[in-house]
This record gives C-alpha cells, sequence and structure tokens, in this order.
C-alpha cells in the first residue's frame, strides 16, 4: 500500500470507523493507528492472518463507499480551502458566501 492510499484510509477510518462491524473496526485500528502487523493482529484475536486481511480489505472497500456517499471527508477539504483562502484575502462577502454554502 503506498503511502497516499495509507494516509487516506486513516482520514476516512476517523470519520466512518463507527459504521464498520466491531472486528471490522478493530482490525483497521489495529493496523492504521497503533501500527500493528497482520500477525501480530492474528495472534491478538486467535485468528489467521487471512482472516485479519480479509476484514481489513473488506473495511477498506468500506469506508471508501461511504466517502462516496456521505462525502464528508471531501466537504471538510472544500470547506478547508475556502477558508483558507479567506484568511489570505478576507471579504465579508467571501465569508457570506461560505456561511450560505456550508451552513444554510
Amino acid at each position: 500500500m503506498e503511502l497516499s492510499e495509507f494516509l487516506e484510509v486513516s482520514t476516512l477510518l476517523d470519520y466512518y470507523k463507527n459504521l464498520l462491524s466491531d472486528k471490522q473496526r478493530e482490525y483497521l485500528v489495529n493496523h492504521f493507528e497503533e501500527d500493528l502487523s497482520l500477525s501480530e493482529i492474528a495472534k491478538n484475536n486467535n485468528v489467521s492472518r487471512q482472516a485479519v486481511y480479509d476484514n481489513i480489505k473488506r473495511g477498506i472497500k468500506l469506508l471508501k463507499e461511504y466517502e462516496e456517499k456521505l462525502g464528508f471527508y471531501e466537504k471538510d477539504r472544500e470547506l478547508y480551502g475556502k477558508l483558507k483562502e479567506l484568511r489570505d484575502n478576507f471579504k465579508v462577502e467571501k465569508l457570506d458566501d461560505i456561511l450560505d454554502n456550508y451552513f444554510s
């Protein structure tokens, strides 16, 4: 897994981990937040490495599907960009536009 995909999954996990099954959430958190290997997770849970791998794969797929459908991460990124732009070139009209588009 490339670093960019690793970061994407870690970020999506922050947004959507509560929508995953208990096992998927546990394995993904162990792997992406606690940096445990698949073998370590398998040993800690008395399951095969393949079972951990399959759960993580399904969990990643679900996280991406949730983002496709809900788009919370993308909306936050857009808002962040607009706020940075506002910081660099403040105008009340821009602030009003952001408030109208994101919070009405």
